[in-house]
């Protein structure tokens, strides 16, 4: 809005006090407004709020407060988003830190084939959402057809745990932390 312009829900050129009250009235009913709800609220008759509304348009500059109100509500809901997700980024990265710190201290052989693999879905599932992929559905088992270790023989199970015991060693071997 430049400065001097008077947007249509504020007090025009040419309108009364009493008929921008009523008007200021009629704008604040929302959805339920009507003219005659306004005429008995104000104790005027329905003849003189009728041609207030139709002399300053009161319809038109309802309809364009309701755009202006929807338009600060949804900008106030993008700026709390924003503000959750910075809370949630300081709040993760906390969280890792703590996980990391402890992972550090585990040593990795004495993790059970299911411990070990839910540590594996997690980073990459971290991973994945980092970089913006959107997150995976299912468990691992759905997703990777060697991960059912119920399925694998011995030979294939021992295979199975070194190779993610030796993945688990190694991202944990790169951590800076």
């Amino acid at each position: 809005m430049t400065e001097g312009t008077v947007e249509s829900w504020e007090r025009q050129s040419g309108e009364s006090v009493q008929a921008f009250e009523a008007f200021a009235m009629y704008r604040d009913l929302g959805p339920s407004r009507s003219v005659t709800k306004v005429a008995r609220e104000l104790d005027k008759s329905r003849t003189l709020v009728g041609r207030w509304s139709r002399q300053f348009a009161w319809v038109v500059r309802a309809m364009a407060y309701d755009r202006e109100q929807d338009r600060l509500f949804l900008t106030e809901q993008a700026q709390a988003r924003r503000e959750i997700a910075r809370r949630h980024a300081k709040l993760a990265q906390a969280v890792q830190s703590k996980a990391v710190a402890r992972l550090q201290t585990l040593d990795p052989r004495e993790l059970s084939p299911s411990e070990l693999l839910r540590y594996l879905q997690v980073a990459a599932e971290i991973e994945r959402r980092a970089v913006g992929e959107a997150p995976t559905s299912g468990t691992v088992e759905d997703r990777d057809q060697g991960a059912d270790m119920s399925a694998l023989t011995d030979e294939e199970r021992r295979a199975r745990m070194s190779q993610l015991r030796k993945e688990l060693e190694r991202r944990l071997s790169e951590d800076p932390q």
